[in-house]
């Protein structure tokens, strides 16, 4: 199973509304000390939301409203684990994150064959206060053997100064809470991690030229059809094409032929 990057964490599903809009696409709707009406309602409006944008909506500890919903995605502390109906949550189809702190946990957890596994706190949060000193990107590192290929989520303290750090380490997904939340800017803050993302896996130095090698001319040649496959080289200096460009050409021994597409 593989999962967006980034990986907020809010309180209400304006928040959810809010994040959509900037193309963020993996949110976990957490609220807490609310009436089971008022839950009821915020967690529909966020699986609306969700939804409509295709964005992936997780819900944490309320798994009874979840169900109830029609969610397909929840996140379990260890706390919740104990009251959680998990059999229940699978025969729905619903799939599992699960929070962990300590080996013991890991353990629990990994017996529920969860979707992904969060570590945490990292840093020092300014959410709450925990009872678990910061794990560090060491003990990243140790969980990510332990999981193999089940996600594993980096939480607590995390923000975007640290994050080349918490992905190098091994974390899959890196959950963000008051770095988004609290900032003066939250829309500023999500585009730069999400930017930020973008930019570590497709660097604007990246080529994105693409040639074809045929031992003759095709037969189709002329009439608009173009075969391509990636190459690493630069578009022709001839062309007039940036290295953002897409160059597409048919080569044989004798000859290149290209067209750039800006």
């Amino acid at each position: 199973m593989k999962l967006p990057r980034v990986y907020p964490i809010v309180d209400s599903a304006a928040w959810v509304r809010r994040l959509a809009r900037l193309g963020v696409r993996l949110v976990q709707l957490r609220i807490k000390e609310q009436p089971p009406q008022r839950l009821r309602s915020e967690i529909r409006e966020a699986r609306a939301c969700c939804a409509a944008a295709g964005m992936q909506l997780i819900v944490n500890d309320h798994w009874q409203l979840a169900l109830e919903a029609g969610c397909d995605f929840v996140h379990l502390g260890q706390g919740d684990l104990d009251g959680a109906d998990v059999p229940a949550l699978r025969r729905a189809g619903v799939r599992l994150g699960v929070s962990t702190h300590d080996e013991d946990e890991l353990a629990r957890s990994l017996g529920l064959q969860p979707d992904y596994v969060a570590l945490g706190p990292i840093y020092p949060t300014l959410l709450k206060v925990m009872p678990w000193p910061a794990q560090g990107l060491e003990r990243i590192a140790q969980w990510k053997r332990r999981i193999g290929t089940i996600p594993l989520v980096a939480i607590g303290g995390l923000t975007l100064e640290r994050l080349p750090g918490v992905f190098a380490a091994g974390a899959d997904v890196a959950a963000v809470v008051t770095d988004i939340v609290r900032h003066l800017d939250p829309e500023a803050r999500v585009r730069q991690w999400i930017g930020t993302h973008a930019r570590r896996f497709f660097p604007r130095s990246a080529p994105r030229v693409r040639h074809v090698s045929l031992p003759r001319r095709p037969s189709w040649w002329g009439q608009g059809g173009w075969v391509a496959r990636c190459c690493s080289t630069s578009p022709p200096p001839e062309s007039g094409a940036s290295p953002s460009s897409t160059t597409i050409a048919w080569r044989n021994p004798t000859c290149t032929v290209s067209r750039c597409i800006a």
